[in-house]
């Protein structure tokens, strides 16, 4: 299927590695220009010069922390204008509610909720203008089925949900679309390092830890980044333009619900 974006620009956050990089190899592939932002320049120029060679789109790349204003207004001034916002930002740590105090949940809400409303703010009026315009949010599955362990990360990213729920229902008459993947487990460095944890806590191993969990994954396995950046390449196509303002979850029927 041709997703009828190649030649469009985009701003892939967080997109060095994992979920952020399969959605930025998959938008390459359909011949999108990137803008691609991680924290770290190492990773992140890597990534850029694998997808040019394989795909031939243009990438610049933007070592910040998007998290900060700081971080924002120069990935911001590089980006310029662009058709496609894919918002990301590594979740925040697990721990008990009785761990955390208001500023980790400020630490939480700039990361997992301010910062995509910041960036959505800042590059939807141009996309309005033009009259086209797609943003996807990564979020989580936690937003539909609470983890006790992830408070700070579901309290945030609910709230980003409700954001997002009434401003895409605004937005949606003048081109722009706005809507939120939810994933689940996938076999990143986020799954590695929650699989250790739980490794720690009920000393048994990685291993132990991650047959465990695929265990209550219908799919019986842990997701891929390619297969998430293909929903995430079709939620910004010329396709999704009737889809707004919805919840999409990548979590192999882990989370039992019917809606």
């Amino acid at each position: 299927m041709d997703m009828g974006i190649a030649g469009k620009r985009a701003l892939v956050c967080a997109s060095s590695k994992g979920l952020g990089r399969g959605c930025a190899e998959a938008l390459a592939a359909e011949g999108v220009h990137l803008v691609m932002n991680a924290r770290g320049s190492a990773a992140l120029e890597e990534a850029a010069a694998a997808i040019r060679a394989a795909h031939g789109v243009e990438v610049v790349t933007v070592a910040a922390d998007i998290t900060t204003e700081e971080g924002r207004a120069k990935v911001l001034q590089a980006a310029g204008a662009v058709d496609i916002l894919v918002n990301n930002a590594g979740g925040p740590p697990p721990g008990m509610w009785s761990d955390w105090e208001r500023e980790d949940f400020i630490k939480a809400l700039d990361a997992n909720m301010l910062t995509p409303i910041a960036l959505m703010k800042a590059l939807m009026p141009g996309m309005i203008e033009r009259g086209w315009g797609r943003v996807v949010n990564i979020t989580s599955q936690s937003v539909k089925a609470p983890l006790a362990v992830l408070g700070l990360s579901n309290s945030a990213r609910a709230g980003l949900t409700g954001y997002v729920a009434g401003t895409a229902r605004q937005v949606a008459g003048k081109g722009v679309i706005i809507n939120n993947l939810l994933p689940g487990i996938h076999d990143t460095d986020r799954a590695t390092a929650l699989d250790g944890g739980v490794s720690k806590a009920e000393g048994i191993t990685v291993e132990q830890a991650r047959a465990k969990r695929q265990a209550t994954i219908p799919a019986g396995r842990y997701g891929t980044a390619a297969e998430f950046g293909a929903a995430c390449a079709f939620l910004c196509s010329e396709h999704a333009g009737f889809i707004v303002g919805q919840n999409l979850l990548l979590d192999g029927g882990a989370v039992n619900a019917t809606l």
